[in-house]
């Protein structure tokens, strides 16, 4: 990218993003404006894909409506987005979860949970005490 650009973008980029990646469930706060008021809608689903660099990243929420699929792409920096709220981790070895389009039923959000090991939660809690 153009230094001068990247100079003049920098200012809009936010910097206070939550660190959610592909597979996370996360729940997008937006702004709507409906004639001459403003109210905050929300968008959960998975997050499929991660695109981009400074201004121009964007990410795509995948969720499941009335046994339809409905995607969304949401760029990061938008002044529309109010937060975004990560409801679930996950381990996800891919890049995009594109596959997700061809799965039905339960499937098609079955995103593989972050395993955490009891044994190493118990061995630092007495530590933390």
């Amino acid at each position: 990218m153009n230094p001068i650009i990247k100079e003049v973008t920098d200012v809009q980029v936010k910097k206070d993003r939550p660190p959610f990646k592909v597979g996370d469930g996360v729940r997008v706060h937006t702004k709507v404006r409906e004639g001459d008021k403003e109210r905050v809608q929300i968008f959960s689903g998975v997050v499929i894909a991660l695109k981009g660099s400074g201004i121009h990243e964007t990410f795509t929420v995948r969720r499941i409506s009335y046994g339809e699929g409905v995607e969304r792409v949401f760029p990061v920096n938008s002044p529309n987005i109010e937060t975004i709220e990560i409801e679930k981790e996950s381990e996800i070895m891919r890049a995009r979860l594109y596959y997700l389009r061809d799965r039905q039923g339960k499937a098609a959000m079955a995103v593989k949970r972050k395993a955490y090991d009891d044994k190493a939660v118990a061995a630092v809690a007495p530590a933390a005490s």
